[in-house]
Parts: C-alpha cells; sequence; structure tokens
C-alpha cells in the first residue's frame, strides 16, 4: 500500500466536472493498493496517518496530529502509485492490486479513519477519470509506502 500524503487547506474531488467530494483543513491521501496489500496495511497506515504530528501548533513548530486540529481527510484512489518505469517507455502496472480487490481495501482504509475519529473523510470514486483540486498547505507532501514502514 502507498500513500502521497498531502497537508492541504482545502481539497476536492470531481468526475466529469461533477462535484464528487471535498474537505477543509486535513490531509488529501492518494491511495495505491498493492497486489499483496491485506486488511494489516490498510489498518497500519490509517493508524499512522492520523496520528502524524504535521500541523503547527502555536508555535510553528510541526507538533499536531490530524485530530488535534479537528483535521478532514480526502481518499483518492490512485493505482498509479504501481508505476513500474524499469523497462521501456510505457508503465508497468502489474504489481498493482485487482480493482474489484483494490476498491475494496481503498473504502476500508477510508473507513479505518473514520473509527480512528476524523470527523470527515471524503472519497473520490474508484476507477474514476477524476479532476483534484487541493490548496497545498506548506507545502506538506510524505510518501508512505507499508513496506517500508
Amino acid at each position: 500500500m502507498r500513500i502521497v500524503l498531502q497537508r492541504v487547506a482545502r481539497a476536492s474531488v470531481s468526475v466529469h466536472g461533477k462535484p464528487i467530494s471535498g474537505i477543509g483543513r486535513g490531509f488529501l491521501l492518494l491511495v495505491g493498493i498493492g497486489a499483496t496489500d491485506g486488511h494489516d496495511e490498510v489498518e497500519r497506515l490509517a493508524e499512522k496517518i492520523v496520528n502524524l504530528r504535521v500541523f503547527p501548533d502555536a508555535e510553528g513548530k510541526m507538533n499536531l496530529a490530524l485530530a488535534d486540529v479537528g483535521g478532514e481527510a480526502l481518499v483518492v484512489s490512485q493505482f498509479t502509485l504501481y508505476a513500474d518505469l524499469r523497462k521501456g517507455r510505457r508503465p508497468s502496472w502489474a504489481d498493482a492490486g485487482d480493482p474489484d480487490v483494490a476498491a475494496g481495501r481503498v473504502e476500508a482504509f477510508a473507513r479505518a479513519l473514520e473509527s480512528r475519529g476524523v470527523p470527515k473523510v471524503g472519497r473520490g470514486v474508484f476507477g474514476a477519470d477524476m479532476q483534484v483540486e487541493l490548496l497545498n498547505d506548506g507545502p506538506v507532501t510524505l510518501v508512505l509506502d507499508a513496506a517500508s514502514l
């Protein structure tokens, strides 16, 4: 499981020009599911993310977690995080999870965030051609890979 986390002032996702979901201050989470990812990775990354201290405290030090600031999350599936670029010019996504399985894992991840107290967890549309807009805050962008955490 791979996640690109962006701390945002706001973020939204649309499909064919129609707004689907949006959040205020919090995290935009681009989520890729690998072929071997299971429930353990979902729970472990959800726990890690809700407790990351990357929001500024009163002194400007990154010392506060998502719950401390009442932050929200927008979960957007992104199989392209599993691109293999080692050969040729066309990426291979052989390591990406099967779409039928991955859709359930992405939803399980969103629910895991909710179960940990995130007040609003927006979602993209799995498999859709989405347009994502965000106002990056900081900017703060982190890459999390379950294989290395």
